[in-house]
């Protein structure tokens, strides 16, 4: 279970966080504002800031999630399925400056491998709530692709002014659109007969790779191939 105090310095930091950024000073103020002291605020997180931020792209994950299941999706197509997702997404932001402050802390090198980690727990997500069932290579390369997309799709609306974010919309539009381009194409490569011995060793590659366990596989082989 998830310690309420994490929850109330959360609560406590976002309004430093405009200012001061996903800082020592900024977690400083929030402990202060919780009526906790230093020490006890880092035995919640003990890494500060940071952790504070990761636990806050976690609660924007987990809106989604909950956007997504409780909409009903039946009559879409499957890019727009994954386009609600991504918006769903960026709606459970209410703040687009702590965003963008994150985008900062997690281009520090230091920090990275956790803001590579937080994009890729994005996509899974999607990709989960979504009734991804894939087992083998491409577990994968959905959530790789996916990751691309959402990550190219928060620069893009962090400087997105338009009304109703209309911009933004039509950017997500069009990475999907380049992503299932290209299905298309490595579709056709797949079945030429020209290319299937050069094709040879990428499958028995891929059928090495162990994705994580999961109940009777119920997709189609491919990245994002699915009726469209």
């Amino acid at each position: 279970m998830t310690d309420p105090r994490r929850a109330t310095l959360l609560d406590a930091i976002m309004p430093h966080v405009p200012f001061d950024g996903w800082t020592p000073e900024a977690f400083a103020a929030a402990a202060a504002d919780a009526d906790m002291t230093l020490a006890d605020a880092k035995t919640v997180c003990p890494r500060g800031a940071v952790d504070l931020a990761i636990a806050f792209h976690l609660e924007g994950d987990a809106q989604m999630v909950t956007a997504i299941k409780e909409a009903d999706l039946s009559e879409m197509r499957f890019r727009d399925k994954v386009a609600f997702a991504i918006r769903a997404r960026l709606d459970a932001v209410d703040d687009k400056e702590a965003v963008r402050r994150g985008s900062t802390l997690f281009a520090l090198p230091i920090y990275g491998a956790d803001g590579a980690k937080l994009i890729w727990g994005t996509a899974d997500a999607i990709w989960t709530a979504l009734g991804d069932t894939s087992r083998d290579i491409n577990w994968y390369t959905k959530r790789a692709t996916l990751s691309g997309v959402y990550a190219s799709t928060v620069l893009y609306w962090l400087g997105d002014y338009s009304s109703d974010q209309h911009a933004t919309d039509a950017f997500i539009a069009r990475r999907i659109g380049d992503v299932m381009q290209f299905e298309m194409v490595k579709a056709q490569v797949n079945n030429s007969k020209l290319f299937k011995p050069f094709l040879a060793p990428l499958s028995h590659l891929a059928g090495m790779v162990k994705a994580p366990a999961r109940g009777p596989r119920t997709d189609v082989p491919g990245m994002w191939t699915t009726p469209d």
